[in-house]
């Protein structure tokens, strides 16, 4: 099965893809919100990006507190993946994440990669790292969003 993971943020949308065994989780795009002129056709545009990629689940990452409570970014990205599922017809699944932008940093930095390098592809290696996260888990442990 076909995933494409998602970093989602206010300013830059990582996104990542898998094989389609769903084993590997590969880097894909950066979509940033500037780009759009509203909230609306960027996630038009996210949706079709998605759906491009024929997969056939998205998974989008959830920042937790250390606590596993909801932070105000947390309810964004939850009301994020509510719009969005009305704009494709896939299943998408929350993968919890907690430092993933920084081990994302820190991943890139260790591949010899220069800082500006590393920014220009730091949102779609946290969604890597988010996707190869939920790949990795047991499907019976693989939550819905």
């Amino acid at each position: 099965m076909k995933y494409v993971g998602i970093d989602y943020g206010l300013a830059r949308t990582g996104l990542a893809v898998s094989d389609p065994e769903g084993r590997l989780a590969f880097p894909l795009a950066t979509l940033r919100l500037e780009e759009y002129p509203n909230r609306k056709d960027f996630l038009s545009a996210l949706a079709a990006r998605i759906t491009a990629e024929e997969a056939e689940a998205a998974v989008m990452g959830l920042p937790l507190l250390d606590d596993g409570t909801d932070s105000l970014t947390t309810r964004q990205v939850r009301n994020v993946t509510e719009r969005l599922k009305r704009r494709m017809d896939l299943p998408v699944f929350y993968m919890p994440e907690l430092l993933s932008s920084e081990e994302a940093w820190s991943d890139l930095r260790e591949a010899g990669l220069k800082a500006r390098k590393r920014k220009a592809v730091l949102d779609q290696q946290a969604a890597v790292r988010i996707l190869a996260s939920f790949l990795a888990l047991p499907p019976e442990q693989r939550r819905p969003a």
